[in-house]
């Protein structure tokens, strides 16, 4: 079992992030109507399901069947080609819209009881003064404890329409008469920019989790505090990142390209090309700009990477990103539903297609992080295997190469350390988190009235609290061996903690700590 243990996670990990690179580069169109005028094909599929809906000798749900086909008519086209049922679409829209309608609280279900982590910065409850640690008993009339309610049915209660009222009735520790809480659900940013602060004097940080309808807006923002706080040169993180609007990624290129600069093209069925320039005075044109990417920086990541490489700006570090060169369009089928479909390749300015290769099927496809591991290309640079053929040179004389991802120009080794893989593994599903949550409910006076800056000084995780997640971590039968790691550990449970205190942004801060490509980010930006 430990042998097999220490193939699973890093395994499961990828997998994890490989089921977000799904999200990535969607184009928004509507599909034109006409085309579908006259199509026999769809006649024949059409006659087959009202065959069975009426003749078929035992009732049968076609909802599903139609389902089913969909989804194996996709599988055959490409991984990146996919089916959105009608229960999922709506999530799908708003986490790419980068807002939704809500009183504005992330929460646990504690006990069945409902228990605010924190509220959501931007948002509603957090302008009213809703804590972290409180504990919502009812929404109006509606009871909220001591039933067996689903989050999906808890989240339907506290989401509505936007400038419509909720009495909120809250217990707070501590404070004996209930509290009532009269919220106007409101427009709540889902931000697409985790953190933006300053690495040293001149060199400001951002870090981008995925491209949504506001990731420009957030990340220009973002940019101009920045510059002026003195940041001269920008480490754009977007590690990770698994894609998303096409639009936002070009704008943000455009912020450091001068105009005329070709950012990338694309290639349809038919041949024809589109070509999209930088076209605007951009505000760090003349700055330096170093990406960051790794193994799980997908599809408007590798635009963005893509074309500062091939336009010789800036520094890309880290390792091979994922390598999806295809460009979807989402399109509505008429019930609640929607496809997303390939319809071109994308190129960067070279010519490089960066799509990796599927013809050994979808599960070998998404499986790629598992090969990257094993061959050693996540360790050492000269792992990475590339093709003469598809060699490309930049105007600058800059050797690049096509065939599956952006190839960094500085190349930084993953840490496989078990440990590390573990407890990334553990951040990603929440284990973490929940532990932090426990903690933080033994006192939360005393944590909801620290400042970032008593948080930084005082040691926070103790002996005591590394403890308490190892007798924790025992209790959930999670395989793990590291007690020899414990300045790792205590720096992963400080930063979740200063998730929920604070917000993303610090959580970011505590684990860029120590983190190989910040370090190496940071060592080229000094002056020779």
């Amino acid at each position: 079992m430990k042998n097999n243990t220490k193939i699973y996670f890093p395994f499961l990990l990828g997998l994890a992030c490989a089921a977000g690179v799904l999200l990535g580069a969607m184009l928004d169109f509507s599909p034109n109507e006409g085309m579908f005028a006259s199509n026999p094909k769809k006649a024949k599929l059409s006659r087959l399901i009202d065959y069975i809906d009426y003749e078929y000798v035992d009732e049968v749900n076609t909802d599903s069947i139609v389902d089913v086909t969909v989804n194996r008519i996709l599988e055959n086209l490409d991984p990146h080609s996919v089916y959105i049922p009608k229960t999922e679409y709506a999530n799908v829209t708003e986490n790419m819209q980068g807002d939704f309608v809500g009183i504005g609280v992330s929460f646990y279900t504690v006990n069945d009881t409902i228990v605010v982590i924190q509220p959501l910065e931007g948002g509603p409850s957090e302008r009213i003064g809703i804590r972290g640690g409180d504990r919502i008993l009812y929404a109006n009339d509606a009871q909220l404890f001591n039933k067996n309610i689903t989050n999906d049915s808890l989240t339907s209660k506290l989401k509505g329409e936007e400038n419509t009222k909720v009495m909120l009735t809250i217990f707070r520790k501590g404070i004996k008469e209930l509290l009532k809480f009269d919220v106007t659900r409101a427009r709540v940013p889902l931000k697409s920019v985790d953190a933006a602060y300053m690495l040293t004097e001149d060199l400001g940080y951002i870090k981008v989790n995925r491209f949504s309808e506001t990731t420009y807006k957030e990340f220009k923002e973002s940019l101009m505090r920045l510059k002026s706080q003195g940041a001269e040169k920008i480490a754009l993180d977007l590690r990770d990142n698994p894609g998303g609007y096409l639009a936002e990624a070009v704008n943000m290129v455009d912020e450091f390209l001068k105009d005329g600069k070709l950012i990338l093209f694309t290639k349809n069925k038919k041949g024809a090309i589109e070509e999209t320039f930088s076209s605007r005075e951009g505000a760090f044109e003349n700055n330096e700009i170093f990406v960051l990417i790794n193994e799980n920086s997908a599809s408007a990541s590798e635009i963005v990477a893509g074309a500062f490489q091939d336009n010789d700006r800036g520094t890309i570090i880290g390792r091979r990103s994922y390598g999806k060169g295809l460009v979807q369009r989402e399109m509505e089928l008429g019930d609640g539903s929607a496809v997303r479909l390939t319809i071109a390749r994308y190129y960067t300015p070279t010519g490089r297609s960066i799509q990796k290769s599927y013809k050994e099927g979808n599960e070998s496809y998404f499986r790629d992080y598992t090969s990257r591991y094993k061959n050693g290309e996540l360790v050492y640079a000269d792992s990475i295997h590339v093709k003469d053929s598809l060699k490309y040179v930049t105007p600058g004389g800059k050797i690049v190469y096509g065939g599956g991802g952006i190839i960094p120009d500085v190349f930084v080794p993953k840490d496989i350390n078990f440990e590390s893989e573990n407890l990334t593994y553990l951040l990603r599903q929440g284990f973490l988190s929940k532990f932090v949550f426990e903690v933080l409910e033994k006192n939360r006076d005393y944590y909801n009235a620290l400042s970032w800056e008593e948080f930084q000084q005082e040691e926070m995780i103790t002996d005591e609290v590394v403890a308490g997640f190892f007798q924790f971590s025992g209790e959930l039968n999670i395989p793990m061996k590291i007690k020899e790691y414990r300045p790792l550990l205590k720096k992963y449970l400080k930063a979740s903690m200063a998730q929920q205190l604070f917000g993303n942004d610090k959580f970011q801060r505590i684990i860029n700590n120590d983190d190989r490509i910040i370090k190496k980010v940071i060592e080229l930006s000094q002056p020779n």
